[in-house]
């Protein structure tokens, strides 16, 4: 069975051509009523409210049965309110388009910042950045925040290790979810921190 994990499949910069979705994906193929393929989808992303835990998912009319059981008994019921504002979020795509619009914004004065001194790359979707560190991954993280206060995710704390170690190893998880000003102010902290430690390089090439 795939079950399709798309909470940030509506965060992309190009309007027009967005990412497939699995259930799209599975109906072009011919595969009538989603066999063995389950879609889980959120408002946490798209509307930027993860504290509504509001969100669905879909496929395989014979899977969700048998996870309609299961949420029955273990999950949590919404309150009325939620459920309004979920049916609000839901209907509306304007505030999405608009949300899109200001990551992108975010992303085009946040990536000149950041180039020389980590040599991030633009990534086609989602509101992350991943830098490569010129030092352990953890040893940044925590050396930046002591310095500058601004946090970032260690990119080993996001995958396994494996037989050739850990991909997320030596990069950092730069989210850009807070406000314009904010994130440039965070990213010229970074440049700083890194200018004053390590020296400017772009590292895109490493």
């Amino acid at each position: 069975m795939i079950a399709s994990d798309e909470c940030y499949s509506e965060i992309y910069f190009d309007e027009k051509n967005p990412p497939l979705g699995a259930l799209q994906a599975s109906k072009l193929l011919g595969r009538h009523g989603y066999p063995n393929l389950v879609v889980f989808s959120s408002l946490s992303k798209r509307s930027n409210v993860p504290g509504l835990r509001s969100g669905f998912v879909a496929g395989d009319r014979k899977v969700l049965s048998r996870f309609l059981l299961y949420r029955t008994y273990h999950g949590s019921a919404m309150s009325l309110t939620v459920q309004a504002a979920s049916v609000a979020a839901w209907r509306d795509e304007a505030h999405v388009r608009e949300n899109r619009a200001l990551y992108r914004r975010k992303f085009d004065e946040v990536f000149p910042v950041l180039s020389p001194a980590l040599g991030v790359t633009m990534p086609d979707a989602g509101f992350y950045f991943w830098a490569r560190t010129p030092v352990d991954d953890r040893e940044f993280a925590r050396a930046l925040y002591d310095a500058t206060h601004v946090t970032v995710l260690p990119g080993q704390f996001l995958s396994r290790e494996h037989g050739t170690g850990n991909p997320g190893a030596g990069f950092v998880r730069i989210a850009l979810v807070a406000g314009r000003e904010e994130c440039l102010e965070a990213a010229h902290r970074i440049k700083g921190f890194v200018a004053q430690r390590y020296g400017l390089r772009d590292t895109r090439a490493a």
